[in-house]
């Protein structure tokens, strides 16, 4: 009898757990593929596109060129999974069954009901997005003057709001474009929740590049042309990004599992609260114990290494393995620098610092994104990619 697995997005999970399913599954196994683009998106590279949109050819890469012949792709939007039925209900009002299915759609942005902050700001979860930054960024500095320069605010300081941050104003340099960049963060200090050495210097790569960064106070309104916040004074913008929260897609409201924010709670061999549906990547809450496993690209990743195999050992009726997050390290990149913190040793060989950065740094940000792209694809198209990572 052939069973039918389902993988639900294009992003680090779905892409992933695609590319291990194929190695997995046998014949009497049939394997769809679902997401609302027809691409995988280096999402963790995406900034790259602010500063440059000609960078979207290196950062996508069609499904033709992951999917095997025999993996089946619908480009459609998912709006509904019904574990009763096990259907995955589509945007065009038709169905797709399934014996298993695996979770992988990732996140949309959280607003936290601040009032006006949806409507007026961009964001950045797709290659869309970052074309929209790209064209606000250029319309706004034609519009102004050196002595009457575009406020562009990106609001939120974690990975995302960083990197944004350091792409404009790589933008501004590269186009001596009249813009002045603010990074606003509700908590004390920008990368929150991370090591105070890295915090430091992302903070100095950033006030270098010119970045102003204010903290420790909530952003509380947005207006069209203003932000205001709970004790300082009133910022204007021309433009304003949003990077600061995610929560589970709306696709997920009715589905009968056990969910956070739309976020669905998975278990450590990735099995949600019905046997067959799996779950990794943002869209899923990892349980490891004493925490979650963080909504990082590194998590999804290695997630994905593992979910194929458990789908297959599902499907056999033989025990699952557990999973753990290994914590690799972190690289961030500010523009054309980067800072790397805690990297765990290579071959055997540490590392006599921490943190660094100059171009260790920047070269190890551009192999975690070429690796990724050769498992997706090959080393030769991630060697083609190299300059734009």
């Amino acid at each position: 009898m052939t069973e039918n697995v389902v993988v639900l997005g294009a992003g680090y999970a779905g892409a992933g757990a695609v590319k291990q399913l194929q190695s997995e599954l046998g014949p009497d196994t049939q394997l769809t593929w679902i997401a609302d683009v027809d691409y995988h998106l280096v999402l963790h590279e995406s900034h790259r596109v602010i500063r440059d949109p000609d960078v979207r050819s290196d950062v996508t890469f069609p499904v033709e060129e992951i999917a095997d012949p025999s993996t089946q792709f619908i480009q459609a939007e998912v709006t509904g999974l019904d574990t009763e039925e096990r259907v995955v209900e589509l945007a065009d009002g038709e169905s797709v069954e399934y014996d298993y299915v695996m979770v992988g759609l990732g996140t949309k942005t959280a607003y936290y009901g601040i009032p006006g902050l949806e409507a007026h700001s961009l964001t950045l979860k797709s290659l869309d997005d970052a074309l929209a930054i790209n064209e606000a960024i250029t319309e706004a500095s034609e519009a102004a003057t050196r002595g009457d320069p575009a406020q562009v605010v990106i609001g939120g300081a974690g990975l995302s709001g960083i990197q944004t941050a350091g792409e404009i104003a790589e933008f501004r340099d590269i186009h001596r474009a009249p813009i002045e960049i603010h990074l606003v963060e509700a908590l004390e200090e920008i990368f929150p929740g991370n090591d105070p050495e890295i915090q430091q210097a992302l903070r100095e790569l950033l006030e270098e590049a010119g970045v102003r960064i204010h903290t420790d106070d909530p952003i509380t309104e947005a207006t069209e042309d203003v932000i205001e916040f709970d004790e300082g004074e009133p910022l204007d913008h021309d433009v304003l990004v949003w990077t600061g929260g995610i929560t589970g897609r709306d696709a997920l409201d009715d589905a009968d599992l056990e969910k956070e924010h739309n976020r669905v709670h998975a278990d450590a061999t990735f099995q949600t609260s019905d046997e067959r549906v799996f779950a990794i990547g943002d869209s899923a809450i990892l349980d490891q114990g004493d925490q979650p496993a963080p909504p990082t690209a590194q998590a999804a990743w290695q997630a994905a290494e593992l979910v194929g195999e458990n789908i297959s050992r599902a499907i056999e009726g033989r025990p699952l393995k557990s999973w753990e997050y290994d914590n690799k390290g972190t690289v961030v990149s500010v523009g054309e620098k980067a800072v790397a913190h805690e990297i765990k040793p290579a071959f055997g060989i540490g590392l006599p610092v921490d943190t660094f950065g100059g171009v260790p740094a920047k070269n190890l940000k551009k192999m975690i994104a070429a690796r990724w792209i050769a498992d997706m694809t090959s080393w030769n198209t991630a060697r083609k990619c190299w300059s734009s990572l």
